[in-house]
């Protein structure tokens, strides 16, 4: 069978070279061609739009249950009890009948100059720590000082570099987290946040032993090579179901909160004022985990 997949122009690059795929498309040029079946992960109303101007025999659309997202935001409502779904497998749902049964393999193939560039930052022999400190919404970011924390504590107990993952709008919170480090460790920490292409931050991630994450883009990406991930959950709820998919994961959030969640997307503000979703995680206990969890596999 054929397969295209269509995203927009900005994520191209995150499917090329996958095996699976005959191209990727953007919007602008799928309505030049036709298909047998269409499957719409994003069922707004631009997708929408999209698919019906192919005119596919098969349409199969993902579920969103937005409902039950409103019922928790603004009621505390949770009618997803224990049994909260991956975003993924909900996805996977508008296949039934047509995927075979089973979880197929999910990857990211970096180019070998993407995989070189990655080695020549990271280097061969020391292990490699990696913090993705951004996201799209304030109340997903657990804040810049904790995190410049958590650096000093790890970098006092072990020999590693640590990477700063993000896009452009993190550049400079980068270096905000350099400048507030010991001048002792800030050697230990390279910033390459605003300074790569998407697949170069992913072959970066790909080197990466051990991933410290908030609730972002990146989250998922290093989820696709397996990493061992740390996840930080604010205004994030896993009910929602935006959770590493296929690999080990550990969630730190302060759980109890009356006020969470406060968004199913996030906030650019805490509504409340005390931003105790992601203040109330102690940068302590994060870094006795990530020590923990280098010791453990070097002894």
């Amino acid at each position: 069978a054929r397969i295209d997949f269509c995203t927009k122009s900005p994520f191209v690059s995150l499917l090329a070279g996958n095996p699976a795929l005959s191209s990727v498309c953007t919007p602008e040029t799928l309505s030049s061609r036709s298909y047998d079946l269409a499957v719409d992960l994003q069922n707004n109303r631009r997708s929408r739009a999209l698919v019906h101007g192919l005119k596919c025999g098969i349409v199969r659309r993902y579920r969103k249950r937005n409902w039950k997202k409103l019922l928790l935001v603004q009621f505390k409502i949770n009618l997803y009890g224990d049994r909260y779904q991956s975003v993924v497998d909900r996805y996977r749902e508008a296949l039934d009948g047509i995927m075979s049964p089973g979880n197929a393999p999910c990857g990211l193939f970096p180019s070998s100059s993407d995989r070189e560039f990655a080695a020549a930052i990271t280097g061969a022999e020391t292990p490699v720590l990696a913090l993705c400190f951004g996201a799209n919404h304030f109340t997903k970011r657990y804040p810049e000082a904790r995190f410049a924390e958590v650096i000093t504590r790890v970098c006092s107990e072990l020999e590693l570099r640590v990477l700063l993952l993000g896009g452009k709008e993190d550049a400079d919170g980068a270096e905000r987290i350099i400048a507030s480090l010991p001048e002792a460790f800030r050697g230990k920490v390279i910033a390459v946040a605003g300074r790569t292409t998407l697949m170069q931050s992913a072959a970066l991630l790909e080197r990466a032993e051990l991933v410290l994450t908030n609730d972002t883009g990146l989250m998922h990406m290093a989820s696709a090579f397996g990493k061992r991930l740390l996840v930080l959950f604010g205004s994030s709820a896993r009910e929602f179901g935006f959770l590493p998919w296929g690999t080990q994961f550990e969630l730190f959030e302060t759980e109890g909160l009356s006020c969470r969640p406060c968004s199913h997307i996030g906030r650019d503000a805490c509504p409340k004022g005390h931003f105790r979703c992601m203040n109330d995680i102690g940068a302590d206990r994060i870094a006795a985990r990530i020590i923990e969890l280098f010791k453990s596999t070097r002894s």
